[in-house]
C-alpha cells in the first residue's frame, strides 16, 4: 500500500505502477472555440465488475495530487498517514477501480475513516469534486462486500438503529422516553460522571452520552405559518428526523424567524428524512425512496424556496439533482420525469442562513449580551459553501460579541453518525474543537448542524466546561422575542 505520492503520468487504459499519479495535462484551447463540458456524473448501480466501476473516469483525473488539500484535512491532520489524506484516498479509489489494487480490509478502512466533510473540496484549486467519488464508492464498497454478512445493512447497529430508529422521529421520540425520566431523576448524569457508560457497548455508549438535556416535547408545527406583516416568499421548511426528535424547539424558532421576516411557512405532514444516514452508510436504494418522497411532500413547484435548518440535511438535499444520474456523460439517455423532479427540488433548497441573507433580514431588536463564537459545520460551509451568510445575520443581534474561532472550519467529529461508528477519530476531533473553543473565552458556541451540536456538547459536558451551544436560529428568534439567553 503507497505511503508516498510520486508523479506519474497514466491514462484509464494504460497499465500503471502501484504508486500514486498525476493526471495528463489537457491542452489549452481558445475559450470561443471550445463548448462547455459535458457535466460530470455518477451512477450509483455499478456499470462494470470492480468498485468505482459506477464513477465518471474524469472525476478521478481532476486530482493532480498537490497536496493542497492535506492541511484541511482532519483525519490526515490527526494521524499524518497520506493513506488518510484525499488525495491519497482519490488514489486508493482509482487503484481499485484500474485492478492495480484489491478491496482490502486496511483499503476500506482508509476509506471508511473519512467524515466526507468536504473541507478538500474548498481547499482544492483544481474543483476536484471529492464528494462524488467517496459517497457511491462507498455504496459500491458494500455492494462489493466479500463478505455479504459483513455489509452494514447485516450490523445490528446500522440495522435497528441507525436504518431502523433515527429516520423516523416519532419512533425516536417514543425510544427516548426513558432517557427522559433517567434525566429527572439524575440517572443520566450518574451514568456520565461515574463513567459506566464506558461499560455499555461502545456505540450504545456514546449515544447515552451525546444526548443532550431533553426539553418538554413542543407541539408539532402547524401545516402553514402565516408571514408577519408584508409578505416577502413563500417557503416549505423541512423539519427533518432527529433534528426533530431533539431539537424541535430549534424547528420552532426557525419558523418563528422566517415569519418575522415576511414569509409564510408550509411544513408538509408528509416528507420524511432526507436519506443521508442510509446513503452515507452506503444503503442507496431506501435513500432514493425518502428522496422521492419528499420530492411530492414538499413540491417546489410551489414555494419559493424549500428552507432547512440542518447543515447535513441540507447537503443531502441540495444533492438529489445528481446522486441518481444514470451513465455516462457520453452516453446518457433521456432523464425521466423523476429525475427532473429530483432536480427542479434541489434547485430550490436553501439554507436558512443562506436565504435570510439573500432575503435581506429584517433587523432584530432584542440584545443578547454575550461573546459567542461560530463553528462552521462541514456541511455547511464545505458542501453548500455558505459561511459568511450566518456571521452576517448574528452580526445583527444587538450586543451579541462574536469571535472568530480557530480552525472553525475543521470537523468536529460529528459527521453524521461517523461520531457513534468512528468513536476513537470522532473524540480527538471533539478535543482540538474544545480546546480551541477554550481560547476564544466565548460562553457560547452557535453552529448550525445538529450533529455539531450534539457532539460539541457532549465533550464539553465530559470536561467539565459550561458552555451554551446553540443554533443560530435559537439566537435570531430570542432577539425578535426580546427574551434573554438562559444558561
Amino acid at each position: 500500500m503507497p505511503t508516498t505520492l510520486e508523479p506519474h503520468p497514466t491514462s484509464p487504459s494504460a497499465p500503471e505502477l502501484p504508486h500514486a499519479e498525476i493526471a495528463p495535462s489537457r491542452p489549452a484551447s481558445s475559450p470561443s472555440l471550445t463548448p462547455p463540458p459535458a457535466p460530470k456524473l455518477t451512477q450509483i448501480t455499478p456499470a462494470g465488475g470492480r468498485p468505482g466501476s459506477s464513477i465518471d473516469y474524469e472525476l478521478f483525473l481532476d486530482c493532480v495530487h498537490c497536496g493542497l488539500c492535506t492541511a484541511s484535512c482532519p483525519t490526515y491532520v490527526e494521524t499524518g498517514n497520506e493513506n488518510d489524506s484525499p488525495r491519497g484516498r482519490i488514489y486508493l479509489m482509482r487503484a481499485v477501480r484500474d485492478g492495480r489494487l484489491d478491496l482490502s480490509h486496511d483499503v476500506r478502512r482508509h476509506l471508511e475513516l473519512c467524515l466526507d466533510c468536504r473541507a478538500c473540496e474548498t481547499a482544492c484549486p483544481s474543483g476536484v469534486q471529492y464528494g462524488k467519488l467517496i459517497e457511491p464508492f462507498r455504496i459500491d464498497m458494500e455492494q462489493f462486500s466479500p463478505e455479504p454478512a459483513a455489509a452494514k445493512s447485516h450490523d445490528w447497529f446500522h440495522k435497528y438503529i441507525l436504518f431502523g430508529l433515527f429516520p423516523y422521529p416519532d419512533k425516536l421520540r417514543q425510544a427516548l422516553v426513558p432517557a427522559r425520566i433517567a434525566q429527572k431523576l439524575g440517572l443520566e448524569w450518574l451514568l456520565v460522571q461515574s463513567g459506566l457508560w464506558r461499560l455499555l457497548p461502545t456505540r450504545l455508549g456514546r449515544m447515552a452520552t451525546l444526548l443532550p438535556k431533553l426539553e418538554k416535547p413542543a407541539p408539532p408545527l402547524p401545516a402553514f405559518l402565516p408571514a408577519k406583516g408584508r409578505r416577502r416568499a413563500r417557503v416549505a421548511l423541512f423539519t427533518g428526523c432527529v433534528g426533530d426528535a431533539l431539537f424541535r424547539q430549534t424547528n420552532w424558532a426557525t419558523a418563528r424567524v422566517l415569519q418575522e421576516n415576511g414569509c409564510d411557512v408550509v411544513v408538509p405532514e408528509s416528507q420524511v428524512c432526507c436519506g443521508a444516514i442510509h446513503f452515507h452508510a452506503g444503503s442507496s436504494a431506501p435513500a432514493r425512496d425518502m428522496a422521492d418522497t419528499n420530492v411530492q411532500a414538499l413540491d417546489a413547484s410551489g414555494v419559493d424556496a424549500i428552507i432547512v435548518n440542518v447543515a447535513g440535511c441540507g447537503s443531502m438535499l441540495k444533492d438529489y439533482g445528481h446522486h441518481w444520474q444514470v451513465g455516462q456523460a457520453s452516453r446518457l439517455p433521456a432523464p425521466d420525469q423523476q429525475q427532473l423532479a429530483r432536480e427542479e427540488f434541489a434547485a430550490k433548497v436553501r439554507d436558512v442562513s443562506e436565504f435570510l441573507d439573500a432575503l435581506g433580514l429584517i433587523q432584530p431588536p432584542g440584545e443578547i449580551r454575550v461573546k459567542a463564537t461560530y463553528h462552521d459545520a462541514c456541511h455547511l460551509a464545505h458542501a453548500q459553501k455558505v459561511k459568511e451568510q450566518p456571521r452576517n445575520l448574528l452580526k445583527k443581534i444587538p450586543g451579541l460579541s462574536l469571535v472568530e474561532l480557530a480552525e472553525s472550519d475543521l470537523c468536529c467529529g460529528a459527521a453524521g453518525t461517523y461520531n457513534l461508528t468512528e468513536p476513537e477519530m470522532a473524540e480527538r476531533l471533539a478535543r482540538r474543537k474544545l480546546d480551541n473553543i477554550r481560547r476564544t473565552g466565548a460562553r457560547v458556541v452557535i453552529t448550525s448542524n445538529a450533529g455539531c451540536l450534539l457532539q460539541i456538547a457532549r465533550e464539553a459536558r465530559l470536561q467539565g466546561e459550561s458552555l451554551k451551544i446553540v443554533h443560530p436560529m435559537d439566537l435570531l428568534d430570542l432577539s425578535y422575542r426580546r427574551e434573554p439567553l438562559t444558561f
